[in-house]
């Protein structure tokens, strides 16, 4: 399995932002196993995150904006791209204005900066989404056509045409994200002129120049209008006599625009979330055409999960039997509800709970009908974690275990005699002075029948044989 990337170190750059026009200072810093992408507006009271959600898309005019608790980013994609395209799974965005600065409006800038500081393996494996199913978008209105189907990397292939005799009809393609960097990292993103005075006067913009777009000609507009989009920018007024690009500028490549587009949707897939393993194939695409096909991919990964069987193996020797189990708690029949645990790390605990009609809430609970109280499976699950917190301690039999807090319980489906109820409970925070703070999740046959997050605290008590101790 690949391992999950960060930076080394943090690394800072300062520009404007294409359409604010405003000078800003981002700095890009490493981050913890499976944090994601996230930007912190380091300008606003109390410094919010934003997360690189799809979700949390609000406008795409010419570039992604994410907006959160009425707290904006603008232009996250060349960023973003940046970071996929070095394969960096983890990394904290932070900002002290509103833009991601726009340099020359490529990603190879913030790749240099990348370069510079190292990227840096965890120890946490990849979680990649793995098209197994065709995806397909369509956008009647734009002409934007998007497909996912199964490849065992990320592959890229792209179409645009712009109905402009002098772009004609362009491909871009990238095999692997190993050909990001030399291949579409350094195309940059592109304007027709006839675009700009439209642009401008939304207030789009502000901080573009000849030196952070292509601008293309395609039509030579009347000297009149020119000073008028110049007057609109601020710009100085110059002088187009013919079709073609603005000052002579030098493509990178022939066909660099299809390239730029390309590496727009590198940047707003990155809002899925997870790195993917899919062949997408897109035809005159756009940052909004971009943002709806990352929502289908998004749904279709909670599809899988909701779907999803997870595999315990129930053959394996037990790490604490029944006997083991009865001298870590101090539980009894009818209430002790944990007939095994079969692993343990230093994060998590597996536990197996056998339901049988034998047990004695079935007489009164859904008489002909018997169902395991829920209140009961996440007694269970809780005793599951209390084995974890007592297995910490040298001396765990003058140990109680206290629940502090119960939340998000959601029962999934039903548990009844004949099921194996196994819980899974993994540690959400690192155990401090005593308190446990754990995810539980339990499954029977693979499926998910309950979950909940537990907060219990273990204390120090010398326990009598014949006193009955609350722990859950």
């Amino acid at each position: 399995m690949s391992k999950q990337k960060t930076l080394k170190n943090s690394f800072s750059i300062i520009g404007v932002g294409l359409h604010t026009g405003n000078k800003v200072k981002m700095t890009v810093h490493p981050a913890e196993a499976n944090f994601g992408f996230k930007f912190k507006r380091a300008d606003v009271e109390g410094q919010p995150i934003i997360e690189a959600d799809c979700d949390l898309v609000v406008d795409t005019s010419r570039g992604t904006t994410l907006e959160k608790n009425g707290v904006r980013v603008y232009t996250t994609e060349h960023i973003l791209a940046a970071l996929v395209g070095m394969e960096i799974d983890n990394a904290l965005i932070e900002l002290d204005g509103q833009e991601i600065p726009i340099m020359d409006g490529s990603a190879y800038p913030f790749i240099q900066l990348i370069q510079e500081v190292g990227v840096v393996d965890q120890e946490a494996d990849k979680d990649y989404f793995v098209v197994t199913n065709n995806l397909t978008y369509e956008d009647l209105e734009r002409q934007t056509e998007m497909l996912a189907v199964p490849q065992d990397t990320f592959r890229l292939t792209v179409m645009v045409d712009y109905n402009s005799p002098l772009l004609g009809t362009q491909h871009a393609h990238m095999y692997h994200i190993g050909e990001f960097v030399p291949e579409i990292s350094k195309c940059r993103t592109f304007v027709f002129l006839r675009e700009i005075e439209f642009l401008a006067k939304n207030g789009l913009i502000k901080g573009g120049d000849i030196d952070n777009a292509i601008i293309l000609v395609d039509k030579v507009l009347p000297q009149e209008k020119l000073d008028e989009i110049a007057d609109l920018l601020g710009k100085p007024h110059i002088k187009i006599e013919a079709a073609g690009i603005l000052n002579n500028l030098t493509l990178h490549f022939q066909n660099e625009p299809a390239r730029h587009k390309l590496l727009d949707i590198v940047g707003d897939l990155a809002l899925v979330g997870k790195p993917i393993k899919g062949h997408i194939l897109a035809a005159r695409p756009g940052h909004k055409g971009n943002v709806d096909f990352a929502k289908i991919i998004k749904q279709e990964i909670k599809n899988q999960q909701k779907n999803q069987l997870v595999h315990f193996d129930l053959t394996k020797e037990p790490i604490y039997t029944i006997t083991d189990i009865e001298r870590l708690l101090p539980h009894r029949y009818p209430f002790l509800l944990v007939d095994k645990v079969i692993e343990v790390t230093e994060n998590s605990i597996v536990g197996i709970k056998n339901i049988t009609f034998n047990e004695p809430q079935f007489t009164g609970h859904f008489p002909g009908n018997p169902v395991m109280p829920g209140v009961l499976q996440i007694e269970a699950m809780a005793q599951v974690g209390g084995i974890f917190a007592l297995s910490t301690v040298p001396d765990p039999e003058n140990y109680l275990t206290y629940f502090m807090k119960i939340d998000r319980v959601k029962f999934k489906r039903k548990v009844v005699p004949g099921d194996t109820l196994v819980f899974k409970l993994e540690l959400l925070t690192p155990i401090r002075r005593g308190i446990i703070h754990m995810d539980g999740k339990g499954y029977v046959n693979g499926q998910l029948a309950v979950e909940a997050e537990l907060m219990a605290q273990i204390i120090k008590e010398k326990k009598e044989e014949t006193k009955e101790a609350i722990v859950q």
